[in-house]
């Protein structure tokens, strides 16, 4: 008995002392990731200080210790502290698509078990460090997209488990050293200042690999026979001159450009209202005309005329946004009916033509459709009247004010929101193959104070003039739309896509948002599912739901589906809506389920993940 207390207590004292050593080194990472978010500004990180680090959104942890900390595109900027060597059990950092800048600090040669480092997309500086070359365990290194300069330092083939180096779009100079890593397998070293000949061990390379520099050698230009001597890429002087000229116009466009970007940002914070111009007299007629109805508003269908045009006109008016097809308000009229009014412009049809495109949208009636109401149509002015749907647009929600008291947006809500744009839209494309709606995008699904979706702007791509249609929309456009006219039920289908890889990963496509950066979505996601994890993709509020992530991959493949190049690989919307239903039920049961289980006091269900886990190319 004597034996077995000793043996008790020592092994109680095992355990006490591994305990205290596992929470003192998790304090120590959570010391350096609190110095992370304290040092990288942007928007904050939400990270609630009251719970454990390993629940932090991005971190990842074994056994109290972390792991793995991804934090792409979460606006980071300034340089990386030096604290961040503390996470000495670190395999994974990704900080991919922020603006972090600086050099990378000598510490990181203190994380010893990274194999896995994403610093592209940033502004980081500076010579790459001779830190880096001492983490043996690193298997893929992505440095693409920022300003180091510098040469290509030898001491990459200390790296002998590296299989992806991405040295892309930077300004280092210099010949390549001789690289001699057998399981090398991702090169690129694109668009730099290197010069010399291209060694031997990289002549299997792509040329897309090295294009963009002053290199020779296979794949790329013979180099006359130079070996490895720098005579071989010397410049005539007609082509330095060349050079120079064409750099001189670079930053001439340049620097036009951003005037003009800065000009028309100015115009648009200096708008914050404006009001619904009246048309001409002449245009609204006597009153005897409008006992007759002409021009006056035309009402559809079963619609109350409890208010005429004049009623409209001495509204007041609050500019609710711009889009692609005129400028929408919100009018609250004397008697207190408030409604949405889009002014058209750009209309380039007659009367007659407008009258009878309008009929077929007035007769479009879908729960998830935001109906047309009334028309107006005049010689300078053509007004329509919609339904006016106070929680404004998904747009708004996804994009707008993310802090302290801004609506969340639960994996349910999108998932039910995605299901609604769909419904609407099928809808659309059931009254005839030669119907489409020409313009889905986050801005143009409005939301009801249930979070029903509602889609707008149907119907209205014919009435346009072809130029008439901005830049903006080039996010969501199928790749095969060379004219904004026309468009196809795939098209429709391809921008559906976009919406839903917006919906899942809470960034805007390219160009969706005026004078705002956007992203490439359809590429962005691609090169994450390629490289990493595929759950580095959702937005970090999706991120809070628990037990959803083998949905929001189902719904990330049917995005991925949506959006390939060829037309006729893409999914019909019918099917878009069976496979979404599927999500949606699967998600209100699991909500159910939770109810229930809180009003047992047993715990919630647990999903495991069978699908949507790390690719082959990102396992060790």
């Amino acid at each position: 008995m004597k034996l077995n207390s000793n043996i008790i207590c020592f092994s109680l004292l095992s355990w006490t002392t591994l305990l205290v050593t596992a929470n003192s080194d998790l304090a120590s990472d959570r010391a350096a990731l609190l110095a992370l978010r304290a040092a990288a500004g942007g928007r904050s990180l939400l990270w609630n200080l009251s719970s454990s680090a390993c629940n932090w959104t991005g971190v990842h942890c074994v056994q109290s210790r972390v792991v793995e900390l991804r934090l792409p595109g979460n606006g980071l900027s300034g340089q990386l502290p030096i604290a961040i060597a503390n996470l000495t059990m670190l395999r994974t950092l990704s900080l991919r698509f922020n603006a972090l800048s600086g050099p990378i600090p000598s510490g990181i040669a203190e994380l010893t078990s990274l194999r896995n480092l994403y610093l592209q997309g940033n502004q980081f500086s500076g010579d790459i460090p001779a830190s880096l070359f001492s983490l043996q365990n690193l298997i893929r290194l992505n440095l693409a997209n920022n300003n180091f300069t510098g040469t290509i330092p030898g001491g990459i083939n200390n790296l002998t488990r590296l299989a992806t180096l991405y040295l892309e779009n930077n300004r280092l100079s210099g010949p390549i050293p001789d690289i001699v890593l057998p399981k090398l397998v991702q090169f690129n070293v694109s668009f730099n200042q290197l010069n010399g000949s291209i060694p031997k061990g990289l002549s299997g390379k792509p040329k897309t690999a090295f294009e963009g520099n002053f290199l020779c050698g296979e794949p790329l230009v013979s180099c006359n026979g130079t070996g490895n001597s720098d005579s071989g890429t010397k410049l005539s002087g007609g082509a330095i001159a060349g050079i120079v000229v064409g750099g001189v116009f670079l930053v001439l466009f340049i620097l036009i450009t951003l005037l003009f970007l800065c000009k028309k940002k100015s115009a648009k914070k200096t708008e914050t209202r404006n009001i619904i111009v009246p048309p001409r007299q002449s245009e609204v007629g006597t009153p005897a005309d409008k006992a007759t109805g002409a021009k006056n508003l035309v009402f559809f269908g079963n619609t109350s005329r409890v208010f005429d045009l004049e009623d409209l006109l001495k509204a007041s008016a609050e500019v609710l946004g711009k889009g692609t097809f005129g400028t929408a308000y919100k009018a609250t009229m004397e008697m207190g009916v408030v409604v949405a009014v889009k002014r058209l412009k750009d209309v380039k049809v007659s009367e007659k033509e407008f009258k009878e495109k309008m009929e077929v949208v007035g007769a479009m009636d879908h729960p998830n459709l935001v109906p047309v109401r009334a028309y107006y149509f005049g010689g300078e002015e053509k007004l329509l009247v919609f339904d006016y749907m106070p929680m404004g647009s998904l747009s708004a929600l996804l994009h707008g004010n993310r802090g302290a008291g801004s609506t969340p947006l639960n994996w349910n809500r999108r998932c039910a929101i995605a299901l609604g744009a769909a419904r609407g839209i099928a809808y659309l494309h059931s009254k005839g193959p030669e119907i489409a709606h020409g313009n889905i995008k986050s801005s143009n699904i409005l939301l009801s104070t249930s979070y029903d979706a509602g889609v707008s702007d149907f119907g209205l791509v014919q009435l346009t003039s072809p130029t008439s249609t901005p830049n903006r929309v080039d996010g969501y456009r199928a790749p095969e739309v060379t004219d904004a006219r026309t468009v196809s039920q795939k098209s429709d289908v391809y921008s559906f896509g976009i919406l839903l890889l917006e919906l899942l990963t809470g960034k805007a496509p390219t160009h969706a948002i005026l004078n705002e950066e956007g992203v490439d979505l359809p590429r962005w996601v691609q090169s994450i599912v390629r490289e990493e994890w595929t759950a580095e993709v959702f937005d970090p509020e999706l991120q809070r739901n628990q037990n959803v992530e083998q949905d929001m991959v189902k719904l990330l493949q049917l995005a991925v589906d949506c959006t390939v190049q060829h037309p006729d690989m893409r999914p019909e919307m019918s099917e878009m809506i069976t496979r979404i239903e599927e999500l949606h039920r699967h998600s209100q049961e699991r909500e159910t389920d939770q109810i229930h289980d809180a009003d047992d006091g047993s715990s919630e269900r647990t999903y495991s993940v069978d699908a949507g886990g790390p690719p082959s190319s990102a396992k060790d």
